[in-house]
């Protein structure tokens, strides 16, 4: 499948800087997902209740197992639910109830522990399935513009994420193909272990938001590190146009 998530210009939802990355790397939602946008979901399938959106987030949102061989579940291993993450006036992480128009949001937190000299790799899958599309697409404009309102955000006590840039590609931009609308963030996450990289990757389709971060370790290469972002993307992907297919 064409396109990346990380190379391109600013998409429809504004402009912004866009992320550097490793030299050579393109990084592509590939290796099956085949979740091309423009495919009509069936209607009767596309979530219209929480009831029925809590069980598409669930089932679309990666497990430990899922991200590869080694992964467990981080402590807490998943978000609280009927809440949703939202970057608060000051720029500071928050859960909040779910607001109107968002009937569902699902977010899990796997690492894979540091072994043989190499640090932990900290990682996070979340879906959001929203009432309507023009809903999930405001979600994807706000991920863009948060980044310049807030270039320095904190997820955490004694934790932030700093130098972020954001980078925007809708369907048929830069041969973007695999998804409605995508959004890239990159950064430097820090903590009290230094600074490591930090991926923050959005995708829609439709009425359905997914996303996955991927914040690197000691001994871990952004190539590797971008790999592994865009491999669990590409499934939650395949997921979400598997079960609005009927497939």
């Amino acid at each position: 499948m064409a396109g990346s998530l990380l190379t391109g210009c600013a998409g429809a939802s504004g402009g912004a800087a866009s992320p550097s990355t490793s030299q050579g790397s393109r990084a592509t939602p590939t290796d099956g997902s085949n979740a091309a946008s423009g495919s009509t979901p069936e209607t009767a399938l596309v979530p219209r209740t929480s009831k029925d959106a809590r069980k598409l987030v669930d089932s679309v949102v990666l497990a430990p197992s899922d991200w590869g061989r080694g992964f467990v579940a981080q402590d807490p291993a998943r978000s609280t639910p009927g809440t949703w993450a939202v970057l608060d006036g000051g720029c500071r992480w928050q859960r909040e109830k779910l607001p109107h128009g968002v009937l569902a949001s699902t977010s899990r937190y796997s690492r894979l522990p540091g072994r043989e000299g190499k640090g932990t790799v900290k990682v996070t899958a979340a879906a959001t399935a929203h009432s309507s599309v023009l809903g999930a697409d405001d979600q994807l404009s706000t991920t863009l513009e948060e980044v310049l309102r807030c270039p320095q955000q904190q997820p955490r006590t004694d934790e932030r994420i700093t130098g972020l840039m954001s980078l925007g590609t809708p369907f048929g931009a830069r041969e973007q193909q695999y998804a409605d609308d995508s959004v890239l963030e990159a950064g430097q996450y820090v903590e009290k272990g230094g600074a490591q990289s930090y991926r923050w990757m959005v995708a829609r389709l439709g009425t359905v938001v997914v996303a996955v971060s991927v914040t690197g370790a000691k001994g871990r290469t952004q190539p590797e590190l971008d790999q592994l972002g865009t491999n669990a993307l590409a499934q939650m992907l395949t997921r979400v146009q598997q079960r609005l297919k009927g497939k």
